[in-house]
């Protein structure tokens, strides 16, 4: 299906960082972190005042003069996993939030890339794009913010409180700070060494493994399972070995952030044996740095966490910083291709002309005039073409793969804009229309239609989420899927996809042309719809939808020549004079 496109004027080119939920301290996560650090002071507190109490008690005192010490042990005790639960609650729903508002930003800043700026990437990349990177960028803020946070206003509470007591404790508990933050940062450094390496790495296996898991029927055909397990064994080892590489810097933090800890322990052991201080206060000076290793304890994951964020971030960047190939010009000017600029139109004209394409009813007349177009702007991808489509045309568009099939479907869904020639709908160039005015036309199904994992009612809604059940099971039974529904156990309640039912390759594409019909835009654009069918399903899914396209305007690109007999016209791309729309007699 045709997607809105971003707001007019608005390009595509902005810095995660600039996102929404892509912040690394909301004043949310502050007070989560001010929070955790209340809570890792309580179990400092909690350890430091148990060991005090522990030999204050062995010297045999009045027992009201422990009373003020018991108290603390308890409410420190208490208050550790109160403030933990706290924290985390508070961290946690300000990260969901932010998630939920950086998937959006990073889909709308999607929609003017799609496809025309997408088409190296495969849609494994994408999809990790916009799942694991962006969720990675926005949970730093917790696996990041949130723990150093809390651990340098704990450490430095604690230095400071050692150093009133005992100058030289201070300077220890300092010192350890200093050792903890260097390892921190080494750590980090590793991590992020790694990291590009470990990117390219699960990008090959999610490659592979969703070309396997696509395609497992026609390599079981072929006697090639298990050249395909290989595939994703060896990706998959590739994966293991960049893991292990990595997890050098967290096995080296991990091992040297107790050893330090041991250490300013030893020191701060020998300043109160040397030191005045009664036994009591001794033993608080040597168990707090003690009770700071649990503190330390996240900072390994916390360099990981940073080191994946960044990266996230960096890739975000290579998905998202890019111009998009049909951009909206907010003063009206626009020229009719990128070498030969035309007269201003004023952003009224402009308005008045989207208003009227959009308020008449019934199918637009669409006409292409020595259009051509490249996505890449280096070499041709669609050759002069001229194309007239009148209202309820069928036009079939034939040639092989590379000749520009696909292209002509991107320019008159304008994900792509012309190179040279004009696009009119009802006579307006498409250039003085938003691009969501034209796109709004269009509903486009491709050769791979998606079908997910929820109910047949909600795969259809998808393409019209204010359409009811009689909507919905009119545009099945156009698409010929009447006999199909009558059959599901549970009508259009039934689940479909992963963990519930599967459908055909003939369903498939049956479904991707009702949620088309159910859109009710009066242009469809279909994209090789049958190619993976045999011969009499591809006959009969493109028949039913001749049938049932209601005055709709029908263009349909296609290599194979099955179900095109109903076609008004045919155009071989491969012509050279593609200008000639060949009547089918």
């Amino acid at each position: 299906m045709s997607r809105p496109s971003a707001r007019p004027g608005v390009r595509s080119g902005v810095r995660p960082g600039a996102r929404p939920g892509m912040r690394l301290a909301s004043p949310r996560i502050v007070v989560a972190g001010v929070i955790g650090a209340a809570a890792l002071g309580a179990g400092v507190a909690l350890t430091a005042t148990s060991g005090w109490l522990i030999v204050r008690a062995s010297e045999g005192p009045v027992i009201l003069s422990l009373l003020t010490a018991i108290v603390a042990v308890r409410t420190f005790g208490m208050a550790r996993p109160v403030l933990r639960y706290w924290e985390r609650l508070r961290s946690h729903d300000a990260a969901l939030d932010d998630l939920a508002r950086a998937r959006t930003a990073v889909y709308a800043a999607l929609v003017p890339l799609t496809p025309a700026r997408l088409p190296r990437r495969g849609r494994a990349a994408v999809l990790s794009g916009v799942v694991d990177d962006v969720t990675d960028r926005v949970e730093a803020q917790v696996r990041v913010t949130v723990p150093l946070l809390a651990v340098g206003l704990t450490g430095a509470g604690a230095a400071v409180l050692c150093a009133l007591v005992e100058p030289w404790a201070g300077a220890l508990v300092a010192a350890l700070l200093v050792v903890v933050l260097a390892v921190t940062v080494l750590a980090w450094r590793v991590e992020s060494r790694s990291q590009a390496e470990l990117g390219v790495a699960r990008g090959e296996l999610t490659r592979v493994s969703e070309l396997v898991a696509s395609q497992s029927d026609e390599l079981q055909a072929i006697g090639a399972t298990d050249a395909a397990l290989r595939w994703v064994g060896t990706a998959h080892a590739a994966v293991a070995e960049s893991s292990r590489r990595q997890a050098v810097g967290r096995a080296v933090a991990s091992a040297a952030l107790p050893l330090a800890t041991a250490l300013a322990t030893v020191g701060c052991a020998v300043v109160a044996g040397r030191s005045a201080h009664p036994p009591p206060v001794a033993a608080l000076l040597v168990l707090a740095p003690f009770a700071l290793s649990e503190v330390f304890g996240p900072l390994p994951d916390v360099a990981r966490a940073w080191a994946r964020a960044q990266a996230s971030a960096a890739r975000l960047d290579a998905l998202l910083d890019a111009t998009p190939a049909v951009v909206d010009d907010v003063d009206g000017s626009l020229p009719t291709s990128p070498t030969e600029p035309t007269e201003s139109t004023e952003p009224v004209e402009r308005a008045e002309a989207a208003a009227a394409v959009t308020g008449r009813r019934g199918t637009p007349h669409l006409r292409l005039s020595g259009v051509s177009a490249s996505w890449d702007g280096e070499r041709t991808h669609l050759t002069t073409t001229d194309l007239d489509l009148p209202p309820g045309t069928v036009q079939a568009v034939v040639g092989p793969s590379g000749c520009g099939k696909s292209t002509l479907l991107a320019v008159l869904a304008r994900q792509l804009d012309p190179s040279a020639g004009s696009y009119l709908v009802d006579g307006t160039e498409v250039r003085q229309l938003p691009a969501a005015t034209v796109r709004g036309l269009v509903a486009v199904v491709d050769d791979e239609p998606h079908v997910f994992a929820t109910s047949v009612r909600e795969n259809l809604r998808l393409a019209r989420p204010d359409a009811d059940d009689l909507a919905v099971v009119a545009a099945l039974r156009d698409a010929g899927l009447g006999d199909w529904l009558d059959r599901l156990p549970d009508g259009l309640d039934t689940v479909l996809g992963s963990g519930g039912r599967g459908v055909s390759g003939g369903e498939r594409a049956r479904l991707s042309i009702a949620r088309a019909l159910l859109s009710g835009r009066p242009v469809l654009l279909l994209d090789e719809p049958v190619a993976h069918l045999d011969h009499p399903t591809a006959v009969a899914v493109l028949r039913d939808l001749v049938r049932s396209r209601a005055g709709r305007t029908v263009v349909v690109v296609s290599h194979r020549p099955e179900g095109l007999a109903d076609a008004d016209g045919i155009m071989d791309l491969t012509n050279p004079a593609v200008g000639l729309v060949g009547q089918v007699g």
